[in-house]
């Protein structure tokens, strides 16, 4: 894992080795309540965007890679006129994709999908380590990703997780509107959820944060210790 500074927030993102410290000193309280470690997903503890994965398994992968580019040629021409359906450019593309593609699959279809993926994620084995780490101290360990809570189970499971914060989808009547359920949990609403996690949870002691850049700023500028990760080429999966 290759970190970079971020110096403008004085708890915010910071640089480190390949294998995050946990053990270094000042991290961990002397009370207050245990340690929590908050971790995005995409592109973090896995290579790429799980999300055209998931709608892979669901409608085919040509058929996603197609839906995804006709929704960033969509969302460009709305977010132009000041149409998109998302609060930016890539939110609004989101959207489109989402609806587009999801409008009207069963639950259990989605869940199904979600079982499918499960072998085809590639995982980041520092960060995944990194989170068994923090399970081993007796660290809390917090999910917050702007992928679906439709499928995010089925990829955690085993892994310890004790929450996860992540964008939900409208479902009426056992289907899938397409739209979201929730707000989309990227940039500042993860940030926003997160805060709102640690408030309802605390006292809470020392916190880490493990994300990338731009996106997860927000959130690592919360944490005593944040981290921005970026996945270097010939991390293989373990």
């Amino acid at each position: 894992m290759q970190t970079t500074d971020a110096k403008a927030a004085p708890h915010g993102p910071s640089s480190a080795p390949d294998q995050p410290g946990i053990d270094r000193p000042g991290i961990d309280p002397a009370g207050g309540g245990p340690g929590v470690a908050f971790f995005d997903f995409d592109g973090t503890l896995i290579h790429g965007d799980s999300l055209p994965m998931f709608v892979g398994e669901v409608i085919g992968r040509r058929r996603a890679a197609l839906a995804l580019a006709d929704a960033i040629r969509s969302g460009l021409h709305r977010h132009v006129r000041g149409r998109g359906p998302g609060v930016d450019f890539p939110g609004s593309v989101k959207a489109i994709f989402l609806k587009r593609t999801l409008r009207g699959l069963p639950v259990a279809d989605a869940l199904a999908a979600a079982e499918r993926m499960v072998p085809r994620v590639r995982w980041h084995p520092p960060l995944l380590d990194t989170l068994k780490a923090h399970r081993a101290r007796g660290h809390r360990v917090v999910i917050a990703t702007g992928a679906l809570d439709l499928y995010m189970p089925a990829l955690l499971r085993g892994l310890g997780v004790d929450d996860l914060l992540a964008t939900g989808m409208e479902v009426v009547d056992g289907a899938l509107t397409g739209r979201l359920g929730t707000a989309n949990c990227v940039r500042l609403n993860k940030a926003e959820r997160v805060r709102a996690w640690i408030a309802a949870h605390g006292p809470v002691g020392a916190t880490w944060g493990y994300g990338n850049r731009p996106s997860d700023l927000p959130m690592l500028a919360l944490m005593e210790r944040g981290e921005v990760v970026k996945i270097r080429r010939g991390h293989a999966q373990r």
